[in-house]
């Protein structure tokens, strides 16, 4: 006769606690992934707004939204780095804190200057949290299936965010511009709060890569400055290749001291993963086109269309709204479809779309333009929750910061060169219209090679640990 098995009220109450520490870390993380992602949408629609208010022209412009993106990308593997040395938990809780105060220092910029020099602190701020808050949920949910859906519930912030950015600002923008960076500072208070109800984050003790970190913030810096400016003063203006010229060294001295460093920033060895390999090109060609059409779309709805804010913050709504209502099954559809087909699709829903975009006549009505945008929106769920999923299952969970500092770095930098390049093709003396036309279709062919190099990816392993051969 066997003896009934009897659970501890211990065993109980330890697992209760875990999962609320799970969950708390999980919302955090979400809240945290919100505010990057809506600093990263919110500015487009309220540039006009910007410079009415503080001046600056397409090249102003293009340094409030990359001021950001430039230190986001150009931190993020040191912020990979820092997560896996102190710990997840203080990476986030520093890197919130930081983001707060410089979203008040937005709100409070005199002028383009001091506006843009609080972007680069806000970036700096999310590039800390954004490998730290992927790095919270791996920690937190040990198991892939379950770590598979954590990671699509974080994606639902930075899709929330994504929806309703656009018309946010353009309600905000009503009353002034200034109040679409005050709107982090309650939502940062209450990520806050979440993380302290937070585990202690394991963490392991290297040196920074200083070089490797000098040299990619050169790298990166030179690159954008270059692609931003060649839009003002020609490809051949010295400044422009001055600024390649420090690009290219820069890059090659990063790639060296990469390869020869005790303690790089970027491993090499990480890119032996096919996985990680496909992730990152992936994660850049994505970003092109899910950021660069935002940027290029608000400026001709509002510049050539005469739609005021709050119109054009609608037009994007259903592009935005179908993302945030399909990225809570994404993990559900992955588990059914796999990695791959699904990024696949997404990625050729996103070139087709482009495409399109960039063919129709310029008397195409509004309305025919928002429902154009959609398949864009439909594209972002398809494509980074499973992208997300498949890295961190490839990496051991002792480098989790470092690799999530890789694939959003790669994201990043995609994003800064697409509203570098793009703003230089509106500003080209062959007119508005013809430049925002070359840059769908540059977008269509980059997503288009992405979907080409997504057919390499490799499944998540399931039954064996994962190693860095996946």
């Amino acid at each position: 006769m066997s003896t009934p098995r009897t659970v501890s009220p211990t065993t109980d109450a330890g697992a209760d606690q875990s999962r609320s520490f799970a969950g708390a870390a999980l919302a955090a993380a979400v809240l945290g992934f919100f505010v990057i992602t809506l600093d990263a949408v919110i500015v487009n629609v309220a540039l006009p707004s910007i410079r009415h208010d503080v001046g600056g022209g397409i090249t102003g412009l293009q340094w409030v939204v990359d001021g950001y993106t430039l230190m986001f990308a150009a931190l993020l593997l040191t912020s990979g780095s820092l997560t896996d040395r102190v710990g997840a938990r203080r990476a986030f809780g520093i890197g919130l804190t930081i983001f707060a105060l410089a979203s008040a220092a937005c709100g409070l910029a005199p002028n383009l200057g001091a506006l843009v020099a609080a972007r680069f602190v806000q970036g700096a701020a999310a590039a800390v949290m954004m490998p730290s808050s992927m790095a919270l949920i791996g920690h937190a949910y040990p198991d892939p299936l379950r770590r598979g859906r954590a990671v699509a519930m974080w994606a639902m912030g930075g899709a929330v965010a994504s929806s309703c950015g656009p018309v946010l600002a353009g309600l905000l923008t009503l009353l002034t511009w200034r109040l679409i960076f005050f709107i982090n500072l309650p939502v940062a208070a209450a990520a806050l709060i979440l993380l302290a109800r937070t585990r202690r984050s394991p963490h392991r003790r290297v040196p920074f890569d200083w070089a490797g970190q000098v040299a990619a913030v050169l790298a990166m810096g030179g690159l954008t400055y270059g692609a931003i400016e060649a839009g003002a003063a020609g490809f051949a203006a010295p400044r422009v290749i001055a600024a390649f010229a420090v690009a290219a060294v820069a890059l090659a001295a990063f790639l060296t001291a990469q390869a020869r460093g005790s303690h790089p920033m970027m491993p090499l060895d990480l890119f032996a993963s096919r996985t990680v390999t496909v992730s990152v090109a992936v994660g850049f060609a994505f970003i092109v086109g899910y950021y660069g059409l935002p940027f290029v779309m608000s400026l001709y709805l509002q510049q050539m269309r005469g739609l005021s804010a709050l119109a054009t913050g609608a037009a994007f709504g259903p592009m935005m709204l179908v993302g945030a209502v399909l990225t809570p099954f994404s993990a559900r559809i992955t588990e059914r479809v796999g990695a791959r087909a699904l990024v696949t699709i997404g990625l050729a829903l996103m070139t087709a779309d482009l495409a399109v975009l960039a063919l129709v006549p310029a008397s195409t009505p509004v309305w025919a333009l928002a429902a154009l945008m959609v398949p864009i929106g439909l594209s972002g769920p398809l494509v980074m929750p499973p992208m997300t999923a498949a890295l961190l299952s490839a990496v051991p969970s002792h480098r989790a910061g470092v690799a999530s500092g890789v694939f959003n770095t790669s994201r990043q930098v995609g994003g800064a060169l697409a509203i570098a390049v793009f703003g230089a093709m509106l500003a080209q003396p062959t007119g508005f219209l013809h430049g925002l036309r070359t840059s769908l279709l540059i977008a269509a062919v980059t997503s288009l090679a992405a979907a080409a190099v997504s057919r390499l990816l490799r499944p998540a392993p399931t039954t064996a640990g994962p190693t860095c051969a996946d």
